[in-house]
């Protein structure tokens, strides 16, 4: 369910992303109240179109009681119709629609030693984890290992640099720029796979962190959990987040390989509601539980945000693809509503699980 939140403050950051404060009333705290690394689905109506997008809430989780701070980070990506809106033309005063936090990215405060690789935006909900974890668990460390293109580009640079003030004993800052050379720090270039196998083992115990969180663009998360899987971290402890997946199923998806069944029909669960209807020619699931369900959970539609996940009850569903849920959620029966066709002539899925 959408609510209309009132804009507090835009923040310029950099030259393409802003930091967007929305106000939450009172008798919608417990309603936006977030898990650090959660993110919110704003939603606007263009032309008559409704536009839905995912972004990660950059601010600190607050205690049981207090107002909850929505402040989210929003770099324009080429082509983006809701994020060149908000860097353009997003005022204070303005009003926005957003669903309540979501997503299964996060870091309850805990005690432990956690680490993240992040690239560009991805900054976003890993500072928020960072800020949350530092300020409430006296026994907990954070390594940022962070990769952008310049410094000029680099979003949350304040925020990052008062952490490392603030808990200079707990939090570690390791700054890659790809395009520019640093007077201290590493040298510039890629984070690639090689690089940061050779990294990370000469900056903490790879194997002991209780925690790992990939943020940003799939070849850097890619890469880093492919050489934190070389260098023998347990895949339960390493989460992933990717942002700006480009257009179009993954190549060999089984989606492309394998054709549908001529006729299916989808049984789906959503509020305690149950419906039945048949999937059209080419239509993902989601699409199928729209037609007849407009309430039903999504945003993205790219298989990155994980917004419309769903349980598979029964039959065999095809996922295009999958950037959102981890292997553990997959094994336990869970499916991307958004990237999945029916396999078999009856699909059901259940929305509230």
């Amino acid at each position: 369910m959408f609510h209309p939140l009132l804009v507090r403050e835009v923040e310029r950051l950099t030259d393409d992303s802003v930091a967007v404060t929305l106000t939450v009333p009172p008798e919608l705290y417990d309603t936006f109240r977030h898990t650090p690394g959660q993110h919110l689905a704003l939603r606007r109506m263009v032309a008559g179109e409704e536009i839905r997008r995912t972004y990660s809430i950059c601010a600190p989780a607050v205690p049981a009681g207090a107002a909850p701070v929505l402040r989210v980070g929003i770099r324009a990506v080429d082509g983006g119709e809701f994020s060149t809106y908000a860097v353009k033309e997003l005022a204070a005063g303005d009003t926005v629609e957003v669903m309540p936090p979501m997503g299964r990215f996060r870091l309850a405060p805990r005690p432990g030693y956690f680490a993240a690789v992040v690239g560009g935006s991805g900054i976003t909900p890993v500072l928020s984890m960072a800020t949350t974890l530092l300020e409430r668990e006296p026994a907990a460390r954070f390594c940022l290992i962070r990769s952008d293109r310049t410094v000029a580009s680099t979003m949350f640079l304040d925020e990052v640099a008062d952490l490392k003030d603030r808990f200079p004993d707990r939090f570690q800052l390791v700054t890659a720029l790809s395009r520019e050379e640093q007077q201290s720090g590493l040298p510039s270039g890629r984070l690639d796979r090689d690089r940061l196998t050779a990294l990370l083992p000469a900056l903490l115990p790879v194997a002991e962190i209780d925690g790992w969180f990939l943020c940003g663009p799939l070849g850097l998360v890619t890469a880093a959990e492919e050489a934190l899987r070389g260098l023998g971290a347990d895949r339960s402890r390493i989460h992933q987040e990717i942002f700006h997946v480009a257009d179009g199923p993954a190549a060999g998806s089984a989606a492309s390989r394998v054709a549908a069944p001529a006729h299916a029909a989808l049984t789906a669960t959503l509020d305690g509601r149950s419906g039945t209807w048949p999937v059209e020619k080419g239509e993902s699931l989601l699409e199928t539980v729209l037609r007849s369900r407009s309430d039903a959970p999504y945003a993205c539609k790219g298989g990155v945000c994980g917004t419309c996940r769903a349980f598979l009850v029964s039959g065999e569903v095809r996922m295009d693809r999958n950037f959102a849920l981890e292997p553990e959620e997959t094994e336990a029966g869970y499916v991307l509503a958004c990237q999945s066709h029916p396999a078999t002539p009856e699909v059901e899925l259940d929305f509230d699980r």
